[in-house]
């Protein structure tokens, strides 16, 4: 099977750069990247300087793009938004779904209606398996019903990147789906257990420990509005889904040895990067615990409390998440002793590239510092999706 990958919510090419890291083979055929809102678009851009534009579609809303437009590809990736993936119910004599206005979970679902692509890795925060608080679970569950409808089995696992020997403790969901009819599908006969633990997609790119304990459910309804409504289920980090039936379980990874913060800073950055005495003061207020009186519009008063964060972080471990806030005055911010000088300082945008495995001044594009490090928040840890690719190309090989 040749290894075609169509791109979506491509930012500045995280999937495919951990693909083309693994092997030369893979070819992205198409991609899409649009900010709303933004009137520059300057993650487009710069994945432009890197590999050069495809068509006019790119980089536009991906809901208007044609979906018959996007050329044909085996393989479909993108990390795309967390959002309320409610459905209104069908009309009458309608077997279409009613996705809310702006989720773009449904552009995914739409593109594989139309293009049938084999295989699927999907990025999203750990949050979806939990969200809405209201219904938890479901807003996954109708993810997995409409995979169920297209005849897609799949897999799925959180993983917190430090766990597996990278520089930023982030912990995102990944989500392999692949087609019932592929020879990958066909020839899993492992019982549940063995699948998530040892001979599955994750357990293959990221061990865990043997010993686990599977929760089930079976989807059942009449359309997806049914999941929407009526739905929940505590759902695990790790687990598997085929012909409507789930099965969950919590895996313990196997560590291994992450890169520190202190291995990847610049051993001499530009003044500007260093705290004023006002920023300084400013982030002791931010990152410190603290019991605020405050009253609601309605006039209700209560108490807003947080706890402290450390400051300045530490270097002799993992960065934190890193969020798209970076290097703005806010409690999410790193902020560094500078090994040299030992000041007080922000993170480099070079140092933002190397948290998220990126190479140095990827993003050095012509784009101002601000949106480097908003590009970076919103980015995944490549090294991951590297790991990854050297399954994935075992799996489209046996195609």
């Amino acid at each position: 099977m040749k290894k075609t990958v169509c791109e979506l919510f491509a930012g500045v090419g995280g999937f495919r750069l951990g693909l083309e890291k693994a092997s030369s083979n893979w070819k992205t055929v198409w991609f899409s990247q649009w900010e709303p809102n933004k009137t520059n678009q300057w993650a487009h851009k710069c994945y432009v300087s890197h590999w050069g534009d495809i068509d006019e579609y790119t980089g536009i809303d991906i809901s208007t793009v044609p979906k018959k437009k996007i050329p044909s590809h085996n393989l479909l990736v993108g990390g795309f938004p967390c959002q309320d993936y409610s459905v209104a119910r069908p009309l009458p004599g309608s077997n279409g779904i009613d996705g809310k206005k702006g989720v773009l979970w449904w552009q995914i679902r739409d593109i594989l209606e139309t293009k049938k692509s084999p295989f699927v890795l999907l990025e999203n925060v750990d949050r979806l398996l939990k969200s809405p608080a209201s219904q938890r679970g479901r807003d996954f569950g109708v993810m997995l019903a409409c995979f169920n409808d297209l005849n897609y089995s799949v897999e799925w696992r959180v993983i917190n990147a430090a766990e597996y020997g990278t520089a930023q403790r982030r912990r995102r969901i990944f989500i392999f789906a692949y087609k019932s009819t592929t020879k990958y599908s066909k020839n899993i006969k492992a019982t549940p257990e063995k699948l998530l633990t040892k001979t599955g997609f994750f357990a293959k790119s990221f061990p865990v420990e043997k010993d686990v304990k599977i929760d089930e459910t079976t989807l059942q309804y009449k359309n997806i509005h049914d999941i929407s409504t009526s739905f929940s289920f505590d759902f695990k980090n790790s687990g598997y889904m085929k012909k409507g039936k789930v099965y969950t379980a919590k895996t313990i990874p196997i560590l291994e040895d992450a890169i520190l913060l202190q291995d990847i800073l610049e051993k001499k950055v530009d003044k500007k990067y260093y705290l004023s005495k006002e920023a300084k003061d400013r982030f002791e207020f931010l990152k410190g615990s603290k019991r605020i009186s405050r009253t609601s519009k309605d006039g209700h008063k209560y108490t807003f409390s947080e706890g402290s964060i450390a400051f300045p972080d530490p270097t002799d471990l993992p960065a934190r998440t890193m969020l798209t806030s970076e290097s703005s005055l806010n409690r999410s911010t790193h902020v560094i002793k500078d090994l040299k000088t030992k000041k007080l300082r922000y993170l480099t945008p070079v140092e933002a590239e190397r948290i998220q495995g990126f190479d140095d001044n990827w993003t050095n594009t012509g784009m101002p510092e601000k949106a480097r490090y908003f590009i970076m928040g919103n980015a995944l840890v490549v090294p991951l999706v590297t790991r990854m690719a050297k399954k994935l190309e075992s799996i489209l090989n046996k195609e």
